[in-house]
């Protein structure tokens, strides 16, 4: 008897994490220009274009995202426009598109809910897939890394991008592993490295840590941010509104350090701009709160994957950004 291969499942409806709260610190009024700079499922576009008169600009690397988009222009006429490519080239991107200044900028970091939930897209281990993770479709694909790097690089990339105290073992489990064969499937990775990580208490899955290694590779997704903070902080006008919503440490201490900075309330941390110190000179951003907002336990229960999501913002002062003088 053939048993049937599963069916992978449907993909989940997409839930904006932090929804509300990104509208509270987002605060869109009639007549504002923003830009939501991970458009993904629009989620976030959507709500930021029925809270006001206002005009938004998304920006997506992915080719699907930009399909979803179809439908915007004839709900939102005259107020909506997509642009394909990376939000950290937002700068040159809207300026192809006649945009200079903001008065909003929001990223929700990270992997969509759709190419998670599309086994073809290779970000997911919950069913199997082709070991690819890129957000576009250009450039090398987890399975060329996983592949042909060396033991010791290989390591290094999963315990700095995935924070995985085992690193080492794994890295050598997958260099012994694919000595057999390719490892080309999600399935076949997961296999591997559960084999020498033990699950945790917290019932994450042991190959979490290295999938999220290598999709940080795969898509540069720390350089983008970084791109993306400096050149939010030359678009956006004085009293425009910075929020980032982002989903683990790496991301989180990231943007924390970006406004701690760029807020005087701490070291600078960007190569473009000298140490800061609290009240030693104007700074380009001041901080409501320099708390994270975290997920309510009612977005929790709705939503588990919001669980690791936190929400920092930032408002632009009028002092120049970062290589630019004031006009």
């Amino acid at each position: 008897m053939t048993v049937p291969a599963p069916h992978p499942p449907k993909p989940e409806s997409h839930i904006p994490v932090l929804l509300d709260e990104m509208l509270t610190a987002l605060a869109p009024k009639d007549g504002e220009v923003f830009l939501d700079g991970t458009f993904g499922a629009g989620g976030y576009s959507k709500a930021i274009l029925q809270a006001a008169d206002c005009t938004v600009y998304g920006i997506d690397r992915d080719p699907a995202a930009i399909d979803r988009a179809d439908g915007f222009n004839s709900e939102f006429p005259g107020r909506f426009t997509i642009l394909l490519g990376r939000f950290g080239d937002m700068e040159a991107l809207l300026h192809s598109a006649g945009v200079d200044r903001l008065d909003g900028v929001v990223l929700d970091l990270g992997v969509s809910s759709p190419q998670i939930d599309t086994p073809g897209r290779g970000f997911s281990f919950r069913f199997d897939g082709p070991l690819d993770m890129r957000m576009g479709l250009d450039g090398p694909t987890a399975a060329d890394i996983v592949n042909g790097w060396d033991a010791e690089p290989l390591a290094d990339l999963i315990h700095t991008y995935g924070e995985e105290r085992r690193a080492r073992q794994v890295a050598r489990a997958i260099i012994a592993a694919r000595t057999e064969a390719p490892i080309t499937t999600t399935q076949q990775l997961a296999a591997v490295i559960r084999k020498v990580v033990r699950p945790s208490k917290d019932g994450v899955d042991p190959a979490t840590r290295t999938f999220q290694a290598l999709r940080i590779q795969v898509n540069d997704e720390l350089g983008e941010l970084d791109r993306a903070l400096e050149a939010a902080e030359r678009l956006l006008k004085p009293g425009g509104r910075l929020v980032v919503i982002a989903f683990h440490s790496l991301e989180d201490r990231r943007v924390k350090a970006f406004m701690t900075a760029r807020s005087g309330a701490g070291p600078g941390v960007s190569r473009h701009l000298p140490v800061t110190t609290a009240g030693s000179a104007p700074a380009p951003f001041e901080l409501p709160s320099r708390k994270a907002v975290k997920p309510g336990d009612a977005e929790l229960r709705r939503n588990p994957r919001a669980r690791s999501s936190r929400l920092r913002r930032a408002i632009r002062t009028d002092t120049p950004a970062a290589g630019m003088r004031a006009t």
